[in-house]
C-alpha cells in the first residue's frame, strides 16, 4: 500500500464531509470545497475519519491513492484552519494596494498591474509592501501567490521584485569596470 494513502484523515468536529459517488465535498468554518476523486480511488467516511483505498495494485493506482488522500487532507485542513502565503515587495516605488476585488500592483512598469482576486481568497496588504493571501484551497492560494510573484520575480543584481517571505535570492556582482 501507499505509505501516505493508508493513513486515515481525521475529521475535526467543526468539519462535515459528504461523499456522493466520486464527489467529495468538505464543509467547514472557512468555506466549502469539492473534489472529484479519480476512478481508481475509493473514498469512504468511517466515523470521524476519511479512509482512501484503491482498486488495483498497478503503479497508476498506487500514485493516485496517495494523491487522493493528500488532496482530501488539504481540503479538511483548509476548511478548518485555512492556508496562508505571504509575499514581500522590494524596490523603490514598488507597492501593492487592494481595490475592491483587485490587487493594484505598482512594480516599475509604465502602467499599474491589476490582478483579479478569485472567490474564497482574501488578500490583505500591510505597509504597501507585505501581501498576505489566505483561503481554504491550498492550490488556489499557491496559484495566486505565484501569479503575483511572476509579474516581477526577484532579480539577482539589485534584489528588486516580488518574493515569498523568507525566500533567499542569490545575489550577483555587476560588471567590473577596468
Amino acid at each position: 500500500m501507499s505509505r501516505i494513502g493508508k493513513i486515515p484523515v481525521t475529521i475535526p468536529a467543526s468539519v462535515k464531509v459528504d461523499i456522493k459517488g466520486r464527489c467529495v465535498s468538505v464543509d467547514g468554518p472557512k468555506g466549502k470545497l469539492k473534489f472529484d476523486a479519480p476512478k481508481r480511488s475509493i473514498v469512504v467516511v468511517q466515523g470521524d475519519k476519511v479512509v482512501v483505498t484503491r482498486d488495483g495494485d498497478d503503479s497508476e493506482a498506487k500514485a493516485l491513492h496517495g494523491l487522493t488522500r493528500s488532496i482530501v487532507q488539504n481540503m479538511v485542513k483548509g476548511v478548518s484552519d485555512g492556508f496562508v502565503k505571504k509575499l514581500e515587495i522590494q524596490g523603490v516605488g514598488f507597492k501593492a494596494v487592494v481595490q475592491g476585488k483587485n490587487v493594484n500592483l505598482t512594480l516599475g512598469y509604465s502602467h499599474p498591474l491589476l490582478y483579479p482576486i478569485p472567490d474564497q481568497i482574501k488578500v490583505t496588504v500591510e505597509e504597501n509592501t507585505k501581501v498576505t493571501i489566505e483561503g481554504p484551497d491550498k492550490q488556489v492560494v499557491g496559484l495566486v501567490a505565484s501569479e503575483i510573484r511572476a509579474y516581477y520575480p526577484p532579480e539577482p543584481y539589485k534584489g528588486k521584485g516580488v518574493r515569498y517571505v523568507g525566500e533567499k535570492v542569490k545575489r550577483k556582482e555587476g560588471k567590473t569596470v577596468q
